[in-house]
């Protein structure tokens, strides 16, 4: 058996950028950071951020570069993948990314009210329907 996930919540870094492979997909990639928060022996709080690199293909991609903005507060879930490639000095570069398989909104702030809540959850698996207007998405229901 093999498992494959991750899941974070964090804050864009950087605006998405969105770019158009050859065949005609859309692939959107942004940075979000997340934040490790403990107390050292000293009693002195200790912060350490944490950058991961997403991508987000297809329908999914387009919805991120609509919508989010450097700062929004996010839930992102998917695989992780490492690709590598040569760079243009000869030396083998790696990069490891979180490609999103889901994203939840987690806060709307200056997005106009009737927009967001329509795809405050985007998927890959376009199966269920769209929630509607009615629909509220809270933190404390993330199932983890």
């Amino acid at each position: 058996m093999n498992l494959n996930k991750a899941m974070i919540i964090g804050n864009l870094t950087r605006d998405p950028e969105v770019r158009t492979t050859p065949s005609g997909q859309t692939v959107t990639s942004f940075s979000v950071a997340t934040n490790l928060i403990w107390t050292n022996p000293q009693g002195e709080k200790q912060k350490k951020a944490e950058f991961h690199n997403i991508v987000a293909w297809r329908r999914l991609g387009e919805i991120c570069a609509q919508y989010l903005k450097k700062g929004n507060k996010v839930y992102i879930e998917g695989r992780l993948q490492t690709r590598n490639w040569e760079g243009q000095d000869g030396v083998k570069r790696y990069r490891t990314e979180i490609v999103a398989e889901n994203m939840i909104m987690l806060d709307t702030k200056g997005a106009a009210s009737g927009s967001v809540s329509n795809v405050a959850a985007a998927t890959e698996d376009f199966s269920q329907p769209e929630p509607t207007s009615d629909d509220e998405i809270k933190v404390e229901n993330i199932p983890f």
